[in-house]
């Protein structure tokens, strides 16, 4: 892969396990839209348009110190996807599911954002969950502008747990309220640290996350996977249930069974594994 910069945008040539639009349609992520031949979001305290055109990668109106202390950890761009393709593949299911979305990456998110973000997806569905999201950030955000562009950061775990339930009615979370409150209260007073728990171990820090009000078992799952970069879970939704069964057993399994199953068979790569499957699943309706 080739990095340079080049009339104010960063780009990338040559690039392997990448593609835009596998990676932010894969349900991984809330606060990235499709704009004009692109995609616009915000992450990490900045802004960002970004395009591709094959296996060339713009980041748009981006500098080099930007791009090296913010987006190129954000999409994990040190890690080889080719790698954990190839010992994935292995498998024929996962060969075909990782064929479809070949150009994941999982995004390297906030925290904390994680941890609000998917304790709002819960029972929801996705144009919705990014509503709730920009609503939020829209109203407790900090504003910003960057190239004549106006967006919101997402709120801090001290700007949300200063608010009431009252104040939390205008981004029409319903019952998610209440719980959006408490983890940004628990957050923000050190339990759990997240900084804390991503040096942790995963069960650890699985442990301290089901701890906050809202968080079960596939949210926690969740947040370990995309906002603390611990690749052992296997968060199990109904597409991920539908298709290990679907291709792997001969009949319902409870949950319980599956994880276990995924962890044997895929071991630290659970998270990645997850990923090819949830998409794939998701976007051909594999197993209804």
């Amino acid at each position: 892969m080739r990095i340079f910069e080049e009339n104010n945008n960063i780009i990338l040539e040559n690039v392997e396990s990448f593609n835009i639009i596998d990676i932010f349609e894969c349900g991984q992520c809330f606060r990235w839209n499709k704009v004009e031949d692109g995609y616009f979001g915000v992450a990490k305290g900045h802004s960002l348009y970004i395009t591709q055109t094959g296996d060339k990668v713009v980041f748009h109106n981006t500098s080099l110190d930007t791009f090296n202390s913010v987006w190129k950890e954000y999409f994990d761009l040190n890690t080889d996807y080719e790698k954990i393709k190839a010992e994935l593949s292995k498998d024929s299911v996962l060969k075909e599911a990782i064929s479809f979305g070949e150009g994941i990456r999982i995004l390297r998110q906030d925290a904390f954002e994680c941890v609000i973000s998917f304790i709002i997806s819960a029972s929801n569905n996705i144009p919705r969950i990014k509503k709730i999201i920009e609503l939020l950030c829209e109203n407790f955000g900090e504003k910003r502008i960057e190239n004549g562009k106006t967006f919101y950061l997402f709120p801090t775990a001290e700007k949300l747990s200063s608010l009431t339930l009252s104040d939390l009615s205008v981004i029409k979370a319903g019952f998610r309220d209440k719980y959006i409150l408490a983890a940004s209260k628990a957050v923000y007073s050190g339990q759990p640290d997240l900084d804390s728990i991503k040096k942790s171990s995963f069960e650890y820090a699985k442990t301290e996350l089901l701890k906050l009000s809202g968080v079960g078992e596939k949210v926690a799952s969740c947040i370990l996977l995309f906002g603390l970069s611990k690749y052992e879970g296997f968060p199990i939704d109904v597409w991920i249930k539908r298709i290990v069964e679907y291709c792997w057993f001969e009949s319902e399994q409870t949950k319980e069974t599956l994880s276990q199953f995924a962890k044997e068979k895929f071991g630290i790569l659970c998270g990645f594994a997850q990923q090819y499957l949830f998409y794939w699943a998701r976007e051909n309706k594999i197993g209804i």
